[in-house]
């Protein structure tokens, strides 16, 4: 055999040798790749969930705080709503009673209450102390908080319309002791605190008219609003 066919017959039987070992490795792998993937396994489809609107809550409608204000710009007073009570909370524990509608109509102070936070719960302008003719509220006490805008109230710490020098403290005593007779049912004792110390202290006499048609019908109600 001459050399270049001998060489011949050797790359022959490597070319055969390669051919088996690619064979074997390809089949040693187990090559899947165009193989299709079985269908994934699903769980049943969960029930669709339906988002139900919260009710509505008692401080949803408080939208501000109910402000007392004056509609002649004077000694009549009125709230611009009505107050709700939002429930009783740390420092504003005291009772409320309310009218046919639900709304608020008095409130008495617990122990530990605050003035600030009383208006909170009740949704109103935080004057409650000046509103009943004191300083400060003291546990027993029972707020009366809204006015009767056709009836007149008298400020606590001086009338409207006084003028610089005003003596405040005798006018302010005289007051509390009107609001303790009010309170104690004692209708003549109001009228001589009136007749014979306050209606002096006032200058206007729309005001000392209105005021002494109240004093002298003597209406529990009218004259709390008045003095205490």
């Amino acid at each position: 055999m001459s050399r270049s066919t001998a060489r011949t017959a050797a790359l022959a039987s490597v070319g055969v040798v390669a051919l088996l070992l690619v064979g074997c490795a390809a089949e040693g792998t187990g090559d899947t790749s165009s193989a299709p993937s079985p269908p994934a396994t699903r769980g049943p489809e969960p029930e669709p969930v339906t988002a139900e609107a919260p009710e509505p809550t008692t401080t949803d409608r408080c939208v501000r705080l109910s402000e007392v204000v004056s509609y002649t710009d004077d000694w009549r007073w009125e709230r611009r709503q009505p107050l709700v009570d939002l429930g009783a909370r740390e420092f504003a524990q005291g009772e409320v009673t309310l009218d046919d509608d639900g709304h608020v109509v008095t409130y008495t102070v617990a122990p530990g209450d605050v003035e600030a936070v009383i208006a909170e719960r009740l949704c109103a302008y935080p004057s409650l102390a000046s509103l009943n003719h004191v300083r400060d509220l003291s546990p027993g006490q029972m707020l009366w908080l809204t006015p009767d805008p056709d009836s007149p109230w008298v400020p606590y710490f001086s009338p409207l319309d006084a003028e610089a020098g005003f003596a405040q403290i005798p006018y302010q005593n005289a007051m509390t002791a009107a609001g303790l007779a009010v309170d104690a049912g004692d209708i003549d004792g109001v009228r001589a605190i009136w007749n014979d110390t306050l209606a002096g202290m006032f200058t206007d006499p729309a005001t000392i008219e209105a005021i002494q048609k109240v004093v002298d019908a003597g209406d529990p109600d009218a004259l709390r609003q008045l003095f205490s």
